[in-house]
């Protein structure tokens, strides 16, 4: 499982509400191009975001769906990018000082990217959500208080 953790520079409550905005998962999400939908009451558990991955004109369409929600602490995912399959998601929240410290744990779940060894998928998942956290930083960090 890959592991990536960052200090974001605002408070756990305005990182949850960047989270729980299912309409601003494209900014943050390495991946992730558009939105189609969010369904009523997001992040509740068994919800679903309606996105698309890729890049135009070779965009798919696809959902992450919440397994697990703990408002201001915990956000379980399982996140789909078919052709490569499912990833199980992990991010937590914890109080740092002024800030937030971040954390999201990823490993493929199903479909042929759970095929790909782990030695060998862990530095992409790494890189990706080395980029997703300073992504969330970004936005997070400037919204309105």
């Amino acid at each position: 499982m890959s592991t990536n953790r960052r200090v974001i520079d605002t408070t756990p409550e305005r990182v949850w509400d960047v989270l729980t905005d299912g309409w601003l998962y494209p900014l943050w999400v390495v991946g992730a191009s558009r939105m189609r939908e969010v369904d009523p009451g997001w992040p509740a558990s068994g919800s679903r975001l309606h996105h698309s991955v890729g890049t135009w004109p070779l965009l798919l369409d696809d959902t992450t769906e919440s397994v697990e929600c703990r408002p201001g602490s915990l956000l379980r995912l399982h996140a789909r990018a078919w052709p490569t399959g499912e990833a199980e998601v992990e991010i937590t929240l914890e109080p740092e000082g002024a800030g937030t410290l971040v954390t999201i744990r990823e490993d493929a779940r199903t479909g042929p990217g759970k095929l790909v060894p782990a030695p060998l998928r862990q530095p992409p998942l790494t890189w990706r959500n080395t980029e997703t956290l300073r992504r969330l930083a970004y936005v997070a960090e400037r919204r309105a208080g």
